[in-house]
């Protein structure tokens, strides 16, 4: 049975993947939506899908990356937020700086596109309870409603399946450390350089969950 995986190689996205590698043939999308991480991203995706036995696909989607001014896309400075201020108000500021106009809604419906004309039954996505503080379209909410559209937009019977949706990143660490991720071989940062650069909020979350988890972090950063 198939499976498309929305691949951005990252910790969660990238655990949530391995964790149905014996249960689906999975075939990867890895999207370039001109973010300062695309070139990391795709090359990571790239690399955990060669050695996972994943089908790799590059969508370019250069028009979303247009939309909405997010720093993630223009010349603005990344936000660098405390690891204090993670569970805070603050956090949810900068995250409106770092958002994309609808990207996991503009993902995951590409993702059910193909889904329906390769005969795939699910949709594998990394969304977490952490995150989905900050990002409401990481929530169990969020996942109910498009499930519920995805019942009427394809002619499959297909769904989508986020196994840390009620996970922290400590908790999906430490899920990955029991099927044995290859963490450095995963990319979290949203400055995109070929080191990880430790003080922008999706590198502060993966520092403090390796610490939480009590598991060496293999991650090299700048800061």
């Amino acid at each position: 049975m198939k499976a498309i995986s929305i691949l951005s190689g990252g910790l969660d996205s990238t655990i949530a993947t391995i964790k149905f590698t014996e249960e689906y043939d999975i075939h990867a999308i890895t999207f370039d939506y001109g973010q300062k991480s695309a070139k990391m991203e795709i090359e990571t995706a790239k690399t955990i899908s060669s050695s996972y036995g994943f089908k790799h696909h590059i969508v370019k989607l250069p028009w979303l990356g247009k939309l909405g001014g997010s720093a993630l896309t223009t010349e603005d400075r990344i936000p660098r937020p405390s690891m204090e201020d993670l569970d805070t108000a603050i956090a949810r500021e900068t995250a409106r700086k770092v958002w994309v106009p609808a990207r996991n809604l503009v993902f995951t419906s590409i993702g059910a596109a193909y889904a329906d004309a390769l005969d795939a039954r699910t949709i594998i996505v990394g969304w977490d309870k952490e995150e989905a503080v900050t990002f409401p379209d990481n929530s169990q909410k969020f996942l109910e409603a498009f499930n519920k559209v995805l019942k009427m937009g394809t002619l499959v019977d297909v769904k989508v399946k986020a196994p840390f949706i009620d996970y922290t990143k400590k908790e999906i660490i430490m899920e990955g450390y029991g099927l044995g991720v290859p963490f450095e071989a995963t990319y979290s940062c949203y400055e995109g350089g070929e080191l990880h650069c430790g003080v922008c909020e999706s590198c502060m979350r993966r520092k403090r969950a390796f610490k939480l988890a009590g598991i060496e972090d293999p991650t090299l950063y700048r800061f």
